[in-house]
């Protein structure tokens, strides 16, 4: 199921599971949803979950909702594709409503960057907290494996298919 979303209009939010949350980068934060909002008349938000700066951003959009009520908050699942009226009313709680992209059933691990990726798809802007020299941490690829495995960044990955896709990019970092 998708939702109807204007792309000119809308803005997507990625970065990495672990940041830095400062008064700075809050305070850097408002001002861009802000501007968003009354420059750019953006009026709808979509979000992932799994990242401390997207649980930043949700918090931020959610004190300028106060200021502007018409603005939307959507939740992008990466998991499951079918969700009961529960589970619905339970994202209602902080979303306006959410939905799973289409053809993503059989993404596997790669969940979070597909979905990522359809984010972008639909988003005339992306927010994000990248860091080039960022190195995932080192995971095991097996119980009896000798080595270690260096996964990819997936935010590096959704920052090169956004650049690739000509949306709008404004890194907070950089900033």
């Amino acid at each position: 199921m998708n939702i109807d979303i204007d792309r000119s209009y809308t803005c997507c939010f990625f970065g990495h599971r672990k940041i830095e949350e400062t008064e700075v980068l809050r305070q850097e934060l408002y001002s861009i949803i802000t501007d968003l909002i009354k420059n750019k008349k953006v009026d709808t938000f979509l979000f992932g979950s799994k990242s401390e700066f997207d649980d930043l951003c949700l918090r931020t959009v959610n004190e300028l909702k106060e200021k502007y009520p018409y603005i939307r908050r959507i939740y992008v699942r990466a998991e499951y594709p079918y969700i009961d009226d529960s589970y619905k009313e339970y994202l209602r709680e902080r979303y306006d409503d959410t939905f799973y992209p289409e053809h993503m059933e059989n993404a596997g691990k790669a969940a979070y960057i597909e979905r990522n990726c359809k984010m972008i798809d639909k988003s005339g802007y992306c927010v994000v907290y990248f860091d080039e020299n960022y190195i995932p941490p080192r995971r095991k690829s097996g119980r009896r494996a000798l080595s270690d495995y260096q996964p990819k960044s997936g935010t590096e990955i959704a920052y090169k298919y956004a650049v690739k896709k000509a949306t709008t990019i404004i890194n907070v970092i950089k900033k």
